[in-house]
């Protein structure tokens, strides 16, 4: 399948996705539990342990719109960082929604934000944030997409200051067709005020097919858990 035949599909399967999950996300509970801390997650590169901590380096990037930030940017605010690339289709079917649902909550709060930080910045041009953008309806003034500039660097930063699990390059060419260049991970980690990483949600893998054979309602309570841990943190002066 060519490239921009994927991106094209990409794009539907995300407007798809996105019109369902809204009702989802308001049906959601606002009690606070502990959050979930993931053993090892599914269809995701190297494994690592999660810590939480306070960012200690910031990282510069460009957003869809082309503009120079950095993630620093975001201190005072409540966020969440994911990982992605464009023509993921991890990142498309078990990511996409989830986001659009976590910002249809909570976007009307000035204080709340995500970042979609790319894991093939060599590929995702400004150009093609500012599509993907369009695709899921996100406002750059809440949600970025960021380029940060050459990979290594980039997956440094992932891996050793937000702790993310390793990112695998795909090496199969079957394996890339079907599920894009790397192996990242899908979890959604959140920052408070502070800067501090507080928590990590693996929603994408308790929502796959063998997450669901595990255990069937632990999706439904890992969102609820987020949502609410995502309000009392924004309730925080």
């Amino acid at each position: 399948m060519k490239r921009t035949t994927t991106i094209a599909l990409f794009y539907t399967g995300v407007a798809v996705l996105c019109v369902g999950i809204v009702a989802i996300a308001m049906s959601l509970r606002s009690g606070l539990t502990a959050p979930y801390q993931a053993p090892v997650v599914i269809d995701t590169g190297k494994e690592t342990a999660p810590q939480w901590f306070e960012i200690a380096k910031d990282l510069p990037a460009v957003n869809q719109d082309n503009q120079p930030v950095k993630l620093s940017d975001l201190r005072g605010k409540v966020w969440v960082v994911a990982e992605f690339f464009a023509v993921c289709p991890n990142c498309a079917i078990r990511n996409g929604a989830d986001l659009r649902g976590i910002y249809d909550e909570f976007k009307g709060n000035p204080d709340f934000h995500i970042a979609c930080i790319s894991v093939d910045p060599e590929e995702d041009n400004p150009e093609k944030l500012a599509d993907y953008s369009k695709a899921v309806g996100a406002d750059s003034k809440n949600w970025w997409f960021l380029n940060a500039g050459d990979a290594k660097t980039t997956h440094t930063y992932l891996e050793q200051e937000l702790k993310f699990f390793g990112i695998r390059q795909r090496t199969d060419p079957t394996d890339i067709e079907s599920n894009g260049k790397y192996a990242h991970d899908l979890g959604f980690i959140l920052v408070d005020r502070d800067f501090k990483v507080i928590g990590k949600w693996p929603l994408a893998d308790a929502r796959s097919e063998q997450g669901k054979k595990l255990d069937p309602e632990l999706y439904q309570k890992l969102k609820e858990e987020l949502f609410a841990r995502i309000r009392l943190e924004l309730n925080k002066k």
